[in-house]
């Protein structure tokens, strides 16, 4: 064990003086490691931080939440020039499968529709994300309040003119001030908020509810009807815990087409997308994104690979008449190839950790620059120390056999 770690000392100390000899020959070498495990660490750490970003996202909403309406959030079998013919879902529809369908925990009524200015005083908050909406949606988006309460079922049905507001606004219009009570304008109307939403961050898709102002979907329809082009309806249905999606899925596709008296054999005119679908195709978009990095930063690290082999190649030259003596002197052939091996191994940790700590750098300066956490987290390391060792052994291989036997007459004499 002992002469292990005096062996590990003098790699490292023979490693230590190729760096400080030769500077610009070592630098340039060891630069494709530190260009290849920065890729690789980076590409890793980028992806782990998106998926962690989204799954947190999403976090609050049931991967079975499904989403009846006439368009597709993603690829659709159904020709697009068909999909623009579907009608609109409507708020009977909603009311008619609320009733029908006895595995939906909760239904929600929806309109997607264009942001708009509130007022305050002389305080104004412009491109307000405006969430009109029943007031299942609470249940299914499972809001958190910070301040005052929800809207209720009575409201919701009647359309009243109350509004919870997303932390941003209400900081925003009201500063450190309570938002209850207050009025604002909207809609060219007072609404009174009652509701403040606790602070999210910046949603993975730019979306967030700090930038949201939530109505009872009801006022939007008094006010401006049922067809509008700003306006596009959807239904959201969150299935009872335990309940089969597709099953339910099923069960609310048959409802609604003996409801829109959709003839058997005929395609259904309405879309439903189950939300654990669409982060299936996250995942999926992440595991190619993964595989691409790799490909890419594989280059790098072969480049870094050959870099490695070039300087233990020259050091074997270099360090010829030395093996020569250590030989004379009774080392075996093992501790010379050992000897060559955990140098390339060090030398490519320097490389791989120069490389990482690049990574930590940019990623601490990304994360303060921009609402978005980059995380370098303790396996990506694991990773990155890894690769780089596995680079070191696999260049330094093949010039510490080569030293390791070399004979000591022949390598003495070529040093005099």
């Amino acid at each position: 064990m002992l002469l292990y770690l005096r062996l590990l000392k003098e790699s490292l100390s023979f490693a230590m003086n190729a760096l400080t000899n030769n500077k610009l020959r070592t630098f340039l070498s060891l630069l494709g490691v530190t260009i290849g495990i920065f890729s690789i660490i980076a590409v890793l750490a980028a992806v782990d931080s998106l998926d962690r970003k989204i799954k947190k996202d999403l976090s609050s909403v049931d991967k079975n939440t499904m989403y009846l309406k006439r368009f597709s959030f993603g690829p659709s079998d159904i020709p697009r020039w068909k999909r623009e013919q579907f009608p609109d879902v409507t708020y009977d529809e909603y009311q008619y499968l609320k009733d029908a369908v006895p595995s939906a925990e909760a239904m929600s009524f929806q309109i997607f529709t264009k942001s708009e200015i509130i007022k305050y005083d002389d305080k104004s908050a412009s491109n307000v994300n405006v969430v009109p909406a029943s007031y299942e949606i609470a249940t299914i988006q499972s809001f958190k309040i910070a301040e005052g309460r929800f809207y209720n079922e009575s409201e919701s049905n009647s359309g009243t003119s109350v509004v919870v507001l997303g932390y941003e606004i209400a900081q925003k219009l009201f500063g450190d001030e309570s938002a209850l009570d207050k009025k604002i304008r909207m809609y060219g109307q007072k609404f009174t908020v009652i509701g403040v939403l606790e602070k999210q961050g910046q949603g993975m898709f730019g979306d967030s509810n700090d930038t949201a102002a939530i109505i009872p979907v009801n006022f939007l329809r008094r006010m401006y009807g049922d067809h509008n082009s700003f306006m596009t309806p959807i239904i959201i249905i969150k299935p009872k815990a335990g309940a089969d999606a597709e099953a339910v899925k099923a069960d609310v596709t048959q409802k609604l087409r003996n409801y829109r008296g959709i003839k058997a054999g005929e395609t259904e005119n309405f879309i439903i997308d189950i939300l654990s679908g669409f982060t299936d195709l996250i995942d999926n978009i992440i595991g190619q994104m993964n595989v691409i990095g790799w490909i890419i930063s594989g280059f790098s690290l072969l480049v870094g690979g050959f870099g490695i082999a070039n300087i233990m190649f020259v050091s074997v030259k270099e360090r010829t008449n030395l093996i020569g003596i250590q030989k004379a002197l009774g080392a075996k052939n093992k501790f010379i190839l050992f000897q060559f091996l955990f140098e390339a191994v060090i030398l490519s940790l320097i490389g791989g950790i120069v490389g990482m700590l690049m990574v930590w750098g940019i990623s601490i300066a990304l994360t303060k620059m921009i609402e978005f956490e980059f995380i370098l987290s303790f396996w990506n390391v694991v990773i990155g120390t890894g690769l780089a060792v596995f680079i070191g052994l696999l260049s330094g291989i093949l010039p510490a056999i080569s030293a390791s036997k070399l004979d000591p007459v022949e390598a003495i004499r070529s040093g005099m």
